[in-house]
């Protein structure tokens, strides 16, 4: 049989399973009581067999799971990999033929695009259902699904609770903002104190600390002055006049003179080498 893509909006089959009557099917299901033409669709295992079973189905997506596909095997085929055999739903000591057994692939609901649509059952009989696949005969009955596309149900917002002081709220006047703060900012220095290494340190902070004064930006040093020691806290012009006399200073070395300061004759241990070695008695 073709498959028919049928519209968006119907809702994927979840699960199937055996029920023996409306009082045992649980109530998310549907129980399938008449087929397409028009026979009971009970299934008894002997004609003397006054009760049986149906065939329900359910359609609450409640779980995120649905069905992706369905098939019969025979009592000698070992279950599909991914399959499982539907649930039964029945009365004490009611037991459900195993010589067909309907098998069913539950899936995530956002794993896949196409699903199980609905289930219907005929008579074996030579009726064909337009839209429907074939999946087999089943105790006397033929059973047809529909597969297609499906919408899934969508994500729900989560309730938000908002409190807001409706009085201080107004459009007419706005109130200015205030500068914000550091919540723990160092003592200040005395101008005329400050190194230009000291000014770039501070630059630095200033763009490093967050704007909330939050304790993100506090640390251990915070509130504790820097300053450096006066031997270093020299002035720029100061400076570089050390380094140009130290400079001046600085005399090079010829390879004549480099070798006259380290020349070693090694006369020591030459004449150590001409003295007799004492024999041995």
């Amino acid at each position: 049989m073709s498959l028919v893509i049928p519209r968006r909006d119907v809702r994927p089959i979840t699960a199937v399973a055996w029920t023996s009557n409306t009082s045992t099917c649980p109530k998310d299901f549907t129980l399938i009581s008449i087929t397409e033409d028009g026979s009971a669709a009970n299934f008894t295992r002997s004609f003397a067999m006054k009760s049986g079973y149906y065939l329900c189905y359910s359609k609450d997506l409640t779980g995120g799971m649905v069905v992706s596909d369905i098939q019969l095997i025979s009592d000698k085929d070992s279950i599909p990999h991914g399959y499982g055999y539907i649930a039964e739903h029945l009365e004490p000591k009611a037991t459900v033929s195993k010589k067909k057994r309907v098998c069913v692939r539950v899936v995530p609901i956002g794993s896949v695009d196409t699903a199980v649509l609905d289930i219907k059952l005929t008579a074996k009989s030579k009726m064909m259902l337009q839209h429907y696949t074939y999946v087999g005969d089943v105790h006397g009955y033929v059973l047809w699904c529909k597969k297609g596309p499906f919408i899934g149900p969508g994500p729900q917002a989560k309730p938000r609770r908002v409190s807001l002081d409706i009085s201080k709220l107004s459009l007419d006047q706005p109130n200015p903002l205030l500068p914000l703060k550091p919540s723990n900012a160092p003592p200040p220095v005395p101008p005329g104190r400050l190194s230009h290494r000291r000014h770039n340190l501070n630059t630095k902070e200033e763009h490093d600390k967050p704007v909330d004064g939050s304790l993100q930006g506090i640390t251990a040093l915070d509130g504790v002055p820097f300053s450096l020691h006066p031997k270093f806290d020299v002035p720029a012009n100061s400076a570089g006049s050390q380094l140009s006399s130290q400079l001046n200073n600085i005399r090079i070395k010829s390879i004549q003179d480099i070798e006259n300061e380290y020349n070693y004759t090694f006369a020591v241990e030459e004449s150590a080498t001409k003295k007799a070695k004492p024999s041995a008695s």
